[in-house]
């Protein structure tokens, strides 16, 4: 320790730079210009990422603005291997126990993400008409079968709840991702499946705020690219994983300010009766990458590290968090380590899930993070 810092006003100095770290989490920091630039620059590397930076994916989206809920459908052409990890005790899904590597199925040729609980699972027959329209599938001795795994997630309570993405809306959804691909920032926030996402819901929903859909991807090494897309609909809150701040989450009863699950939590505030099944945080990891299915499934198993770094509290019993990852093999010489694509993927789902957020604009009933801070 130097002669500066043993000094009075030196230790002062340090006590008061500690405290300061340990508020973060508490009560959100203020940082130096020189740090908000450095901010703003890492949520501009953030915003330029997508999914459709992996080879051989497409990503399309379709949104119901009357209510507001919609789908998203991530195609994966000739077919993408594929695992999954299902997390949580409500989750909402369809055809994952074929992703498990033990399991016939080698190759899925879509997967869908869609709100409307349970009855968005119908998203799934209009993307399937669309690929049997194509020719794509599993071959069989007198068809090509699509196979299309799907999650939802619960947005029932953001308007109409009869209003949800079906058949017709899946179709939809292939064709727009069949256009030119949009900028990442265009394809975020309130769209296809995020359009009806809601997050902080551990008090009840009138204490909410909105969620949303984001994108981030990374370059892997030696080539490649490892991304992700998450519909983001938790119970918790989403926290900043560089700071600690709570970006969006549990607001006070008055509707005006962030206060955070934990911190209601530990002040004695009560759970709502009903909580049961209303969340549920969902995405599609992807890489060019080479993968059998035992490394797909590792490398969606290791993407819900990246939730746990962003969601407090994540993996609830009322929620149904469900990770896919998909590797399309289309770039040779990249590395086929599915510890260190997992590690990546954790990265780029945290980065996607903070992206959906930053990108969420408030709805009647549901202010966006932008609305508070």
């Amino acid at each position: 320790m130097t002669a500066e810092e043993e000094s009075p006003r030196g230790r002062r100095e340090i006590l008061r730079r500690g405290a300061s770290l340990l508020a973060w989490p508490l009560v959100g920091a203020r940082f130096p210009q020189a740090e908000v630039n450095q901010k703003r620059g890492k949520e501009a590397a953030v915003r330029s990422g997508s999914i459709t930076d992996v080879q051989g994916i497409q990503v399309g989206h379709e949104t119901d603005r009357r209510r507001p809920t919609g789908c998203t459908v991530v195609l994966c052409g000739e077919g993408a291997v594929a695992g999954v990890e299902v997390r949580g005790a409500a989750p909402g899904t369809r055809e994952t126990d074929l992703l498990h590597p033990l399991h016939l199925v080698d190759k899925v040729q879509a997967i869908v993400l869609a709100g409307g609980s349970a009855f968005g699972l119908e998203v799934a027959q209009g993307v399937s008409r669309y690929l049997e329209e194509r020719g794509l599938g599993f071959e069989t001795a007198v068809a090509r079968v699509p196979i299309v795994p799907a999650a939802v997630l619960f947005d029932l309570e953001v308007g109409d709840p009869r209003i949800r993405p079906g058949a017709e809306a899946g179709y939809r959804a292939c064709l727009a991702a069949a256009q030119r691909p949009q900028p990442a920032g265009a394809s975020m926030g309130n769209i296809g499946a995020g359009a009806g996402a809601t997050v902080g819901k551990l008090l009840g929903s009138g204490r909410a705020m909105k969620g949303g859909l984001g994108m981030a991807s990374r370059r892997l090494p030696g080539g490649g690219t490892v991304a992700a897309v998450v519909a983001v609909n938790a119970v918790g809150d989403v926290v900043d994983p560089s700071t600690g701040k709570i970006l969006a989450g549990v607001r006070s009863q008055d509707g005006r300010r962030i206060v955070g699950a934990m911190r209601a939590l530990a002040d004695g505030e009560p759970l709502p009766r009903l909580l049961g099944g209303q969340s549920t945080t969902i995405g599609v990891i992807a890489t060019d990458a080479r993968l059998d299915k035992v490394g797909a499934t590792w490398v969606a198993r290791m993407g819900h590290d990246g939730l746990a770094r962003v969601i407090n509290p994540v993996h609830t019993q009322y929620d149904g968090d469900t990770l896919f990852a998909v590797a399309t093999g289309q770039v040779s010489g990249s590395t086929s380590n599915p510890t260190l694509i997992g590690a990546l993927a954790a990265e780029v789902v945290a980065e996607a899930v903070v992206a959906a957020i930053r990108s969420a604009r408030g709805v009647p009933g549901y202010p966006a993070a932008a609305d508070l801070t």
